[in-house]
C-alpha cells in the first residue's frame, strides 16, 4: 500500500485525525437519509481525489464499516495503484458480464476494506457508467456492504461523475486550492446540482489551516452558502439604517 494512504501507514499523524473528522461529518450530513453511496469528484485534474477517497475509506473501514471502494474513473485509475493490487480485472470486465462481481472484489491490508479496480479502459466510459447494469451492481452491493465509495473522473473535465447521479446518495468534491479558483468549484457544484445530484461537501486540498502540507480540511458545501446569507442579510441592515 501506498504511502499516501497515511490513515493506515500512521493513523496517530494529525492528517488521519482530519480524515477521522471528515468521516464524522459526513456521517450526520444527513440525519434523515443515511449515505450509503458516496462518489467524489473534483473541478479538474491532479486535485488529489483518488488518495482522499482511499484514506476516506481506509477511515471508514476502522470505525468497524465493511466497506467497497470502487475505480469508475475509467479514463485515468488509480485505486489500484495506491493499494498496490493488479488491475486485469475489474469494473468494466463485471458490466460487460465477462465475470461475476464477486471475481473482481480484491481484499487490502485494511480489515473491512475492499476494492473493486476499474480494469480495462473502455471506449467509451459515460455510456458505461450510465448503463442499468451499474444500477444492479450497486444494488447488489448495498446487500453485502455497509458503504459504497466511487472514485469517478473530474467533473470540470468530462460528464462521467455527472452520469453517477443516478447510483450515488451523495457527491464529495474535491478542490485543490493551490490550483482551483471559485469560478472552477462553483462551475463543477452547478453541473452536479443541474442533475439533481445531493452535494454531501467540499474536501479543500493543502488548504493553508495547517503549517503541515497535504492537510485535508472538510467542510459542508452549504456552510458557505449560509454564510453568503447571513452576510448579505447583514449588508442589507446597514443600508437600510443608512437610508433613515
Amino acid at each position: 500500500m501506498k504511502d499516501s494512504i497515511i490513515t493506515y501507514k500512521s493513523p496517530k499523524d494529525p492528517i488521519s485525525e482530519a480524515f477521522r473528522n471528515m468521516r464524522t461529518n459526513i456521517t450526520f450530513a444527513d440525519i434523515d437519509e443515511e449515505l450509503r453511496v458516496l462518489t467524489i469528484t473534483s473541478t479538474g485534474k491532479g486535485e488529489g481525489k483518488s488518495t482522499i477517497i482511499a484514506n476516506y475509506a481506509v477511515a471508514l473501514a476502522q470505525s468497524k464499516k465493511k466497506v467497497l471502494l470502487i475505480d469508475c474513473d475509467l479514463r485515468r485509475p488509480r485505486i489500484h495503484r495506491l493499494f498496490e493490487q493488479p488491475n486485469k480485472r475489474g469494473l468494466t470486465n463485471v458490466l460487460l458480464r465477462e465475470c461475476e462481481p464477486t471475481e473482481a472484489i480484491q481484499t487490502t491490508d485494511v480489515e473491512n476494506l475492499f476494492i473493486i479496480s476499474s480494469g480495462p479502459i473502455p471506449p467509451n466510459p459515460s455510456e458505461i457508467l450510465a448503463s442499468k447494469r451499474l444500477i444492479e451492481l450497486i444494488n447488489q452491493f448495498k446487500l453485502a456492504f455497509d458503504y459504497i465509495l466511487i472514485d469517478a473522473p473530474p467533473v470540470g473535465v468530462v460528464t462521467d461523475a455527472a452520469v453517477l447521479s443516478h447510483v450515488t446518495d451523495g457527491y464529495i468534491v474535491v478542490a485543490a486550492i493551490s490550483v482551483t479558483n471559485k469560478e472552477g468549484v462553483r462551475l463543477a457544484l452547478e453541473t452536479l446540482r443541474n442533475v439533481n445530484g445531493n452535494i454531501v461537501g467540499v474536501v479543500a486540498n493543502n488548504a493553508p489551516v495547517s503549517k503541515r502540507s497535504g492537510y485535508y480540511y472538510y467542510y459542508s458545501a452549504y456552510e458557505e452558502d449560509q454564510h453568503q446569507s447571513k452576510k448579505e442579510k447583514k449588508q442589507r441592515k446597514i443600508k437600510e439604517k443608512r437610508g433613515k
